[in-house]
């Protein structure tokens, strides 16, 4: 077993290395909610498109109900084998499910067979996705020094924010270069599925080169103890945090990214590619912005971006909705987007580290990834499906007071923990 502390150098490359992973995880899960639009058709040929998209939203929130299976299985794995094996064989998951789309016969050809393999396709992605995030979120918070764990553990949300643009540029370059809108409808949305297939095969073996976590190397628990829900229930409050802190940020997060398209063209009336570039375009920004509020968190903690997430989030949810709903410009659209983006950075860019710093060794990669999954799966998985559930049903808004309700509950539990970066137990180990 390698017990030599990390280098800048090594560190650095780990977190490269960790990142990549971790963008081509993502690319391949946002693929499938990017070209929703395309393929809903395909699988479910009856009805309106908003039906259609009803169909595919609750396979995109089945898949969400597999995290938590995933962040069970491969937290587990994680803290009892290595984190690096764990990454590994979870890219490998996401390979499979996103081979299994690119190939399966549409409806026409196969009947109900169709959405039967899209739903086993959206499960094996849905364990993937679920047991990437702890591990990564624990491996990337291990290998960062202590003055910047906040910047280096932002890149999290840089490469997955990454991963969801390079899916919005596939779709990009094949509307407006490649294909027609009739092409993309018939077969071209196939085409990102086998990319990601493909990327995600390239990631495994780059995964396998990587430099596994000292912290996880000398960790003294002893292995039956290591990783186990057991291990997990003596630490009910740390567990009860995870799941508070990240229910509203996760249904603002997917409300304004990958619901965002949709809502821009079933609410707004912006044409499909119109959409998609001013998602993409919002999608840049925000990027960018994860690492710069990371290392905020580094000098001031992190406790205050997060309550400055709930308040904000609070005050500005309900007439960023409502605006974005009545406009058809462009730049508006746009500006408004940001705004909510600005505000949800201030959770995204250090939720991952706020949640390893909670938990010891033994047990943090099943720690942040478990309870992470089950809030995700219930709350962000479902967030499109609801939001699209009351458009059908006459009532938008009520969407509207839904997420910042959440938010609420949030910012209650962001208002009572500890500030992580003061008491975080990565320290010493």
């Amino acid at each position: 077993m390698n017990t030599t502390k990390p280098t800048t150098q090594s560190r650095i490359w780990s977190i490269i290395g960790g990142s990549l992973g971790n963008l081509v995880e993502w690319y391949d899960w946002y693929v499938y909610s990017a070209f929703s639009l395309y393929f809903a058709g395909a699988f479910f040929p009856k009805g309106s498109q908003t039906a259609q998209l009803l169909n595919t939203a609750g396979i995109f929130a089945l898949g969400f109900l597999m995290r938590p299976i995933g962040g069970w299985l491969m937290g587990t794995f994680a803290d009892k084998h290595g984190r690096k094996k764990a990454l590994t064989f979870s890219v490998l998951l996401m390979s499979a499910g996103s081979l299994m789309i690119a190939i399966t016969p549409s409806y026409k050809y196969i009947n109900v067979a169709a959405p039967v393999l899209l739903v086993l396709a959206r499960m094996l992605q849905g364990i993937s996705v679920g047991g990437e995030y702890g591990t990564s979120a624990t491996y990337l918070s291990e290998m960062a020094d202590k003055k910047h764990r906040g910047f280096y553990s932002s890149f999290q949300y840089v490469t997955l924010i990454m991963g969801q643009l390079l899916a919005l540029g596939v779709l990009v370059l094949l509307q407006r270069v490649f294909l027609s809108d009739e092409q993309l409808h018939s077969w071209g949305w196939r085409i990102p599925f086998g990319i990601g297939a493909v990327l995600a095969i390239v990631v495994m073996y780059l995964r396998r080169t990587l430099q596994e976590s000292a912290t996880f190397d000398h960790e003294t628990k002893k292995p039956e103890l290591r990783g186990t829900l057991k291990a997990l229930s003596e630490h009910p409050r740390e567990v009860l945090t995870v799941i508070g802190l990240t229910l509203g940020g996760t249904v603002a997060f997917y409300t304004f990214t990958t619901y965002m398209q949709k809502f821009l063209v079933n609410t707004s009336g912006f044409d499909k590619s119109d959409a998609t570039l001013i998602s993409t375009l919002t999608l840049v920004v925000f990027m960018l912005l994860q690492p710069l509020y990371g290392y905020i968190s580094d000098r001031i903690g992190r406790k205050p971006m997060l309550k400055a997430f709930g308040i904000l989030g609070l005050l500005t949810t309900i007439p960023i909705l409502t605006f974005l709903g009545n406009t058809m410009n462009f730049w508006v659209a746009f500006a408004l987007i940001m705004i909510a983006l600005l505000v949800v950075s201030n959770y995204t860019s250090i939720n991952a580290v706020v949640k390893a710093e909670l938990f010891p060794a033994h047990i943090r990669a099943l720690g942040v990834g478990f309870p992470y999954a089950i809030a995700v799966s219930i709350f962000g998985g479902t967030a499109e499906y609801i939001a699209l559930l009351f458009k059908d049903n006459h009532h938008e808004s009520w969407f509207y007071w839904y997420v910042t309700f959440c938010i609420g509950v949030s910012l209650a539990v962001y208002s009572f923990m500890k500030d992580t970066k003061k008491h975080s137990k990565i320290e010493g180990e």
